[in-house]
């Protein structure tokens, strides 16, 4: 059966139950045991802690493992190569499994409405695009900016799960969480300035 007709929930449990205790997790060994799926479930895994509620920071780490994936799909690349660096990063097991147990269940849920369907979304040359998508994702992921990691985060997961499932409709949608995405990283410099200068006025105020 194809790949493409199995469901991305079926194919994180298998992923799960791949690594079992407290075994080692690197990025490489996701890759090896993703085989031909790479690109697209290795999308969702980078993007899914940032839809979820984790560990402050995580979506720094998360956009820096993204920024290579996403440069492959822009220059065409067959298979997902990575920096030894990056792909001998260590994974925590149990955020791992936790990550993969809090999502399958929403996928699942959305999984109902997911067909082959405006496959041509999911092809060549708009793949190009997707990944330029992909790459500023990961740079507003990267950037230490309040509230701004969900939506880009949600943006990556639906394009991956588009690509996984050849579904278009899904591209769209990611496309559209992709516009939004600057309008919550614009919030969250505003925010974030707004802080600074309160903090900057109150040791003002004590120092004078």
């Amino acid at each position: 059966m194809s790949t493409h007709h199995v469901k991305t929930s079926v194919l994180l449990n298998e992923l799960k139950e791949s690594f079992q205790g407290d075994v080692e997790i690197t990025v490489s060994e996701v890759l090896r045991r993703l085989d031909g799926r790479a690109f697209g479930l290795l999308l969702f895994i980078l993007a899914a802690p940032n839809c979820i509620p984790n560990i402050p920071g995580i979506s720094t780490i998360f956009g820096t493992l993204l920024i290579a994936p996403a440069l492959q799909m822009i220059f065409g690349a067959g298979q997902i190569w990575l920096p030894k660096k990056v792909s001998e990063y260590k994974i925590e097991p149990t955020s791992f499994r936790n990550t993969i147990i809090k999502t399958v269940p929403i996928l699942e849920k959305i999984e109902k409405w997911i067909k082959p369907r405006l496959e041509f979304l999911t092809e060549k040359p708009i793949s190009i695009f997707l990944g330029i998508q992909v790459l500023i994702l990961a740079v507003i992921l990267l950037l230490p900016i309040p509230f701004a990691n969900f939506v880009p985060g949600l943006s990556i997961a639906f394009l991956a799960l588009g690509l996984l499932q050849r579904d278009g409709v899904l591209i769209i949608i990611s496309f559209l969480l992709f516009l939004l995405s600057f309008f919550f990283t614009y919030i969250g410099v505003v925010a974030g300035v707004a802080a600074l200068k309160g903090v900057y006025n109150a040791i003002f105020g004590i120092l004078s």
